[in-house]
């Protein structure tokens, strides 16, 4: 089995210093594409100048925390359970308490979302169960996850190292908190709609507990077992009929319910199938980018806010779509020959 992709150069270790920060790089870049571009749903869909100019913001916003929840997960030796408890915390502390759309009946007074809001309001905890259920799952999957995958699977051989030394980290952590400092500032002084004192600490407890998960049973790896499993295109396309079903299931209890089982099950036919002795890092990739063009062809049955020309949001939409299948392919290429 080779260990390093046939056309890359021989490794040294100042090579993969740098292959490191680049690597870092993509996922700093990648996460915010996945995260807000890919649906095109906002106003800026559709205009490539504030797109770019936006990722002065959401680059730190969702890149920083996927570098940070993947320096972490492999420093510590942290299992993909782990990463995601890291992922869904960071999803905790966007939703909860940066922007704190989680608890919010009027986030930007976009339409109709009082009354989405409404029909599967919780008493007591103030949300929304399927915005809660929308937007943890959003951000663990499509936020970080999948970034994280997908990068990982340009250099396989580099997937299990650190990419970044303690100054990155700390310049990493900073831009995080400074894009978040300016949402949270932002949030305040425009939405009349804030999270409670109680909500912000219960917030906070949970993304303690996703944290203490994570570096305690997060980290345990289960022992491999001779088991089939499916092929890497198979799982693809389980991941996007799965990502299909949750992101289209009404915001309904019973479109809660159908995302919660949808999710349950995967979760649980992933960890089956990943204790296999067969499994590997293409079939990582095959699952990111089965959830990555479905999330991008779920962008052509959204309405963007504003007044978006209808061939400025299909260009939009296409390109990327196109972006991610490339990426998903190279990922696999690489992935399989390692």
């Amino acid at each position: 089995m080779s260990t390093v992709d046939d056309d890359a150069p021989a490794s040294s270790p100042k090579r993969d210093r740098w292959r490191g920060r680049m690597l870092a790089l993509a996922v700093f870049v990648l996460a915010p594409i996945t995260a807000e571009y890919i649906t095109g749903y906002d106003s800026s869909t559709g205009d490539p100048l504030v797109l770019l100019g936006s990722l002065l913001i959401f680059a730190p916003l969702y890149g920083g925390p996927a570098l940070l929840i993947r320096e972490t997960a492999r420093r510590t030796g942290m299992a993909w359970p782990g990463l995601l408890a890291l992922a869904v915390a960071f999803g905790v502390l966007q939703a909860g308490i940066i922007d704190q759309s989680l608890f919010s009946d009027s986030y930007r007074q976009i339409e109709d979302w009082d009354e989405t809001f409404a029909a599967t309001y919780v008493p007591g905890l103030g949300v929304s169960a399927a915005n809660a259920v929308n937007f943890l799952a959003g951000h663990a999957i499509w936020s970080f996850a999948v970034p994280i995958a997908l990068v990982e699977g340009l250099r396989p051989e580099l997937a299990g190292r650190p990419w970044l030394r303690l100054p990155g980290i700390v310049v990493v952590t900073l831009l995080f908190g400074a894009a978040a400092a300016l949402v949270l500032g932002d949030m305040l002084t425009h939405e009349q709609d804030h999270a409670s004192a109680a909500q912000l600490i219960g917030s906070a407890v949970v993304i303690v507990l996703l944290i203490g998960y994570a570096m305690t049973l997060g980290r345990r790896r289960a022992p491999r077992v001779p088991r089939r499993i499916p092929r890497p295109w198979v799982l693809a396309a389980l991941s996007l009929v799965a990502a299909f079903a949750v992101n289209l299931v009404p915001q309904t209890w019973w479109g809660v319910a159908a995302a919660v089982a949808v999710l349950a099950g995967s979760a649980a036919a992933i960890a089956f199938w990943a204790r296999s002795v067969d499994w590997s890092g293409v079939h990582v990739v095959a699952l990111a980018s089965g959830a990555l063009v479905a999330r991008t062809l779920i962008g052509f049955l959204v309405t963007p806010l504003g007044d978006v020309p209808v061939v400025a949001k299909v260009a939009h939409i296409v390109f990327f779509l196109v972006g991610g299948v490339l990426l998903g392919v190279l990922a696999w290429r690489r992935s399989r020959s390692f």
